[in-house]
């Protein structure tokens, strides 16, 4: 069973920075994009940055030069580097993927996790 565990919430100042990892784990045989989502409350969940199993990089126009999302495909995992942070960015970040099983390939998300921009 395919699982993606998300670490590295938490309560930050504005401005301070945080680092978002999520690993995959399971029977995988190949992943393609990786992402980040978020969702604040009361709004819909809206996509972060989005990463190729080539390292071609997509990012919302609101973190652009703020967040940086890279992977490491040896462990399968993904991470968000976020920097300046506002007190906007607060909300839960999800981590998703597109996996090739050895029988099929879906969309897996993350459970979550919180971050908070606040003084």
């Amino acid at each position: 069973q395919v699982q993606l565990v998300e670490s590295g919430g938490g309560l930050v100042q504005p401005g301070g920075s945080l680092r978002l990892s999520c690993a995959a784990s399971g029977i995988i045989f190949t992943i393609w994009s990786m992402g980040w989502y978020r969702q604040a409350p009361g709004k819909q969940r809206e996509l972060v940055a989005s990463i190729t199993r080539g390292s071609i990089t997509d990012y919302a126009d609101s973190v652009k030069g703020r967040f940086t999302i890279s992977r490491d495909n040896s462990k399968n995992t993904v991470y968000l580097e976020m920097d300046s942070l506002k007190s906007e960015d607060t909300a839960v970040y999800y981590c998703t993927a597109d996996i090739q099983l050895l029988d099929r390939r879906r969309d897996y998300w993350g459970q979550g996790t919180q971050v908070t921009v606040s003084s």
